[in-house]
């Protein structure tokens, strides 16, 4: 009866909060919505002087962030956290101020969503983070790497018995998010390619942690999961077209490993809530914001660092100049036969300025590679497209106060990715960032 009157009395002083402008609703994407929602509103509330703050579950997959400031007054941030899906409709139906999403809004969803501005602009689409979708084993199961394409014939249905993985005979138990979800819908595409159905058989969570759960009671279980969920499980190394790689947090940064997907926050531009939508999706972008990624289990984009061997099959001149260079976690990508740098490529432009303008980084050099993938053009027009892709990048950097050391272009080389898919080309179409 307790938890009944407490349910009633948040409806209420949410409802009361909307009339009086204090409510801020986010819907969408439920691995954006379980964890890391909650925890940017807490630390946005924070910013804005609400010194109390609470967090509290009205249904589920629904909670309320209740900010209260000294002197009295409530700010509401209401979280309904039930698939990518439901974002683009609660927009379209105006009960919601944010979609959360982790997959790009598509086409038609841009089309249905006009009168609130064009929502695939940088106005209103903020990456707001990075995530892996892992393929997940109970660890009493010896395999410990598949090739993307395995993975897709095990989802597909088929492969249905371990033993033809090598493994003891016994079934495979095909675990999946069901269709509102926006994991499912990045590994349909990523994996499935976006037509072969999923296994018949396949049993589907509307949640993560219950999937999880379920893989952990069993090991004959294999599913997929945001990268924050892999506790108590053990995901496995995916290899696409190239060396295996293993979801974690650079490989992820940089979208080299094979299942890597960004987080998505759409804000209208047009409307009367629109501002404060506005104002939470900067704070999330924002340095401050970022820092709740990590401890969540989600990527951050502040950049980070690291040492990387050359490949092996990479030009003697691209292996020279990044024997003695660090490698930064970012990548500016590119869409098929174009220069034109995306939505998350003209934040991490600042991004990158700020970085270079830490200290410790005033007197160091900066490299860019570009790259191309094999089946967009002949081979000469691919190093072509290379080098004006790294000269689009260096001609921005040179607007935002930075003058890179080396612009190189090397055309189809050092593919990341199999070129036989749509990702996979476009994850080889890209402009790497290295430090000296």
């Amino acid at each position: 009866m307790a938890r009944s009157w407490t349910f009633l009395f948040l409806l209420f002083a949410a409802t009361t909060a909307l009339a009086d402008n204090n409510l801020l609703r986010l819907h969408g994407s439920n691995t954006i919505g379980d964890k890391l929602a909650p925890v940017l509103a807490e630390q946005w509330l924070k910013s804005k002087g609400y010194t109390q703050v609470s967090v509290r579950e009205t249904a589920p997959d629904e909670r309320l962030v209740v900010g209260r400031n000294t002197d009295g007054n409530e700010f509401f941030v209401e979280i309904h956290a039930h698939g990518s899906t439901t974002a683009f409709a609660d927009l379209a139906s105006g009960s919601t101020d944010i979609g959360m999403a982790s997959r790009p809004i598509k086409p038609e969803e841009v089309s249905g969503l006009a009168r609130l501005g064009k929502m695939n602009e940088v106005s209103s689409e903020y990456v707001i983070g990075l995530d892996g979708v892992a393929v997940i084993v109970n660890f009493d199961n010896p395999l410990t790497t598949l090739d993307k394409e395995t993975v897709r014939r095990i989802f597909s249905g088929e492969l249905r018995d371990w033993s033809q993985l090598g493994g003891k005979p016994g079934a495979i138990h095909v675990l999946a998010r069901d269709d509102k979800s926006g994991t499912y819908d990045t590994f349909k595409n990523l994996v499935l390619d976006g037509g072969a159905p999923l296994t018949k058989g396949a049993q589907r969570y509307e949640a993560s942690v219950d999937l999880v759960a379920q893989v952990k009671a069993d090991p004959q279980a294999i599913g997929f999961v945001g990268l924050a969920y892999t506790d108590g499980v053990k995901p496995l190394a995916i290899s696409d077209g190239g060396a295996a790689i293993m979801p974690e947090s650079f490989s992820v940064a940089t979208e080299d490993y094979a299942l890597s997907r960004r987080l998505y926050l759409y804000v209208p531009t047009r409307g009367e809530r629109w501002k404060v939508a506005q104002e939470f999706a900067r704070f999330a972008v924002s340095t401050v914001g970022q820092l709740a990624l990590e401890p969540n289990g989600f990527i951050s984009q502040e950049i980070e660092a690291r040492h990387l061997p050359p490949p092996a099959d990479a030009p003697q001149e691209y292996a020279q100049f990044v024997r003695n260079a660090h490698r930064l976690s970012l990548n500016f990508r590119f869409e098929k036969g174009v220069f034109d740098l995306d939505n998350k490529a003209k934040r991490d432009m600042q991004r990158l300025a700020a970085y270079f303008a830490k200290p410790e980084n005033l007197h160091r050099k900066l490299l860019l590679f570009g790259f191309a993938d094999s089946h967009e053009s002949i081979p000469m027009r691919s190093l072509v497209l290379s080098v004006d892709r790294a000269d689009t990048v260096a001609d921005m950097l040179i607007r935002n106060g930075l003058r890179p050391y080396r612009v190189r272009g090397y055309g189809s080389a050092v593919e990341v990715a199999s070129n036989n898919s749509d990702s996979g080309r476009h994850r080889n179409r890209r402009v790497e960032v290295w430090v000296q």
